[in-house]
């Protein structure tokens, strides 16, 4: 699994002029992808990894401060770039397989205690973020 993880002091995401997920307090912004060989042990390791990261305020993590996130499914995050100029998207998994480890991965941090907003798996979202920092790392499992 392939994540984005952004510091944020507020996001939100918007699906047909709905917000599905929002967070208004200071977070975690995760963009998520996954990939054919990913597995639920790997979506938990992840979400632990997230979960316990410490780059909030004063270098504490989520868990230490019960800071909410946000997640949000993106494919692309596995666009394969190295040829001409149009994305290849063959190593992102199906949605059969994708949407299953977004879940687990967001049901595992549920578990752990954390507040957990979603976008909506395949839709067109229109995501909203105040970036803190900025703060961004890629995060890999």
């Amino acid at each position: 699994m392939r994540a984005v993880v952004q510091r944020v002091s507020e996001a939100r995401v918007v699906v047909g002029g709905e917000t599905v997920g929002a967070i208004d307090k200071p977070g975690l912004l995760v963009l998520l992808g996954a990939t054919h060989t990913d597995t639920p042990a790997l979506a938990e390791k992840l979400a632990g990894k997230i979960w316990g990261l410490r780059i909030l305020a004063e270098e504490r993590s989520c868990s230490e401060v019960g800071a909410p996130l946000l997640v949000v499914s993106q494919f692309t995050l596995y666009a394969d770039t190295r040829k001409g100029r149009r994305p290849s998207w063959s190593q992102a998994a199906p949605g059969e397989v994708a949407e299953p480890l977004v879940e687990h991965f967001c049901t595992t941090l549920r578990g752990l205690g954390a507040h957990v907003e979603t976008g909506r798996f395949g839709a067109h979202m229109d995501v909203s973020l105040v970036n803190d920092g900025p703060v961004t790392l890629v995060m890999e499992v």
